[in-house]
């Protein structure tokens, strides 16, 4: 079991658990396990997003590769995509983002990529690891020459750019099709502005302020009420929410309702497969997808292919058996054709190209799937016991029982964070208020056992 490494790298408190020291240690340890099959000097990239912590993250990290004799080019604010997109085309040994996606700004983490643009595998995370913790740390120590060297990059964001803009310049854009773009105060509150006027798409722009504390705060993809009301204000064709670091992007329909990630795979897949690219006939998604859309796929004659949470799971998956659209409710879809990660700006544009392609409101996109009421309650417990629940005789008398209730229409999902000391329980059912009351009372006495 990792020790530093959750689903989505290291994520913790900016400088309390997220150390400077601690990270010069990650650098360290992680520019030496993805370059040491290499015959050369690394050089890896460093992206960041908006949070006020951002910076000091970055000068440790920097510390800590150039220490070790890695070269570092530092890209400023920039969206993970980018990052990812980038390491591939500057030929890059490694990449790092500085990042907490979607959580609050007191909290930081590092991601990293190989020189693939994909993030690394369980294993590599595993390597890293046992370096930090292990007396070799101490001997990773470049001198008088073959210390590294840093250079400023801001501008290869428009590199970037210039790959989405290029990806979509054959879109026409009818008069009266408007969208408001919500960025989250994150990574993409200037690069999605400059990419949606390139490309002449009408466009208002909200959350695009950050002042290094508001990032995530009340809106983007995890708050999505205020996007909401801007566009029935405003009579907005459709809404778009990314989060923090820019790979996920969940939608406002123009009747105010939600388009989550499983309804994008649905729509998106339909249309690869109507243009003959839906690559083996299936989605790749995870367990936390909606079982409407298992149903979607069953009723559609498309396969469903389901791995455990998290993106880079999905991405191994997609990998190994070729298919090329892949992605979890939240709005981390990866379109294997043109990135190897979740890229928010890219899937707002696929999901444009759809709804004007086929001359139909983007409220017509929920309507392609019956969606099961999911109801999600954390149990908070200690860190240490976050996985007893597997153990634990009562706990999981009571998951039994539910399973054998819902196994007719409807499931229930027990799953551990892996970035946080909870333990989640989901339930999806008819009743609402029923499903509701049943993983409060599972969360409830997980709680009272965990703590």
């Amino acid at each position: 079991m990792k020790k530093y490494f959750g689903t989505d790298g290291i994520r913790r408190i900016a400088n309390t658990e997220l150390s400077p020291e601690f990270v010069f240690k990650v650098a360290k340890a992680g520019a030496y396990v993805l370059a040491k099959h290499n015959q050369r000097r690394p050089t890896i990239l460093i992206g960041r997003d908006t949070r006020l912590s951002g910076t000091l993250i970055e000068s440790a990290l920097t510390a800590g590769f150039l220490s070790y004799g890695a070269n570092v080019k530092l890209l400023g604010v920039i969206p993970t995509p980018a990052v990812a997109y980038l390491t591939k085309k500057l030929n890059a040994d490694a990449s790092v983002v500085i990042s907490a996606s979607h959580n609050t700004f007191e909290f930081n983490g590092i991601k990293f990529f190989s020189n693939y643009g994909m993030k690394i595998s369980d294993e590599i995370e595993e390597e890293i690891e046992e370096i930090i913790d292990s007396e070799k740390i101490n001997e990773l120590t470049a001198e008088n020459e073959k210390i590294g060297v840093s250079e400023i990059h801001q501008e290869y964001l428009y590199e970037y750019a210039n790959f989405i803009i290029n990806s979509f310049k054959d879109l026409t854009i009818p008069q009266d099709f408007k969208v408001a773009l919500d960025t989250a105060n994150g990574a993409t509150y200037q690069v999605a502005e400059y990419i949606f006027s390139k490309l002449g798409i009408q466009y208002k722009i909200i959350n695009n302020t950050p002042d290094g504390i508001n990032i995530n705060k009340d809106c983007g993809s995890t708050h999505l009420e205020g996007l909401k009301k801007y566009v029935l204000e405003n009579k907005m064709s459709l809404g778009i929410a990314y989060d923090g670091d820019g790979d996920r992007c969940l939608a406002v329909d123009n009747e105010g309702n939600i388009i989550n990630g499983d309804l994008i795979l649905a729509t998106l897949s339909e249309y690869l497969e109507k243009n003959g690219k839906l690559k083996n006939n299936a989605i790749v998604a995870t367990v936390m997808s909606n079982l409407g859309l298992k149903k979607y796929c069953k009723n559609n004659n498309i396969d469903f292919i389901e791995t455990k949470v998290g993106d880079r799971y999905v991405l191994e998956e997609m990998l190994k058996n070729n298919y090329n659209i892949g992605g979890e409710q939240s709005g981390h879809i990866i379109l294997l054709d043109y990135n190897p990660t979740g890229d928010g700006i890219l899937t707002s544009l696929m999901l444009i190209r759809t709804i004007l392609e086929n001359n139909i409101p983007a409220s017509e996109i929920t309507k392609k799937i019956n969606i099961y009421p999911q109801v999600l309650v954390n149990a908070k417990v200690k860190q240490e016991k976050k996985y007893d629940y597997f153990e634990d005789v009562e706990i999981q008398q009571e998951i039994k029982k539910l399973e054998e209730e819902f196994s007719d229409d409807g499931r229930i999902l027990i799953r551990t964070s892996g970035t946080e000391p909870l333990v989640r329980v989901m339930i999806e059912g008819n009743d609402v208020e029923y499903i509701q009351k049943k993983a409060k009372q599972l969360a409830d006495l997980i709680e009272k056992k965990l703590n």
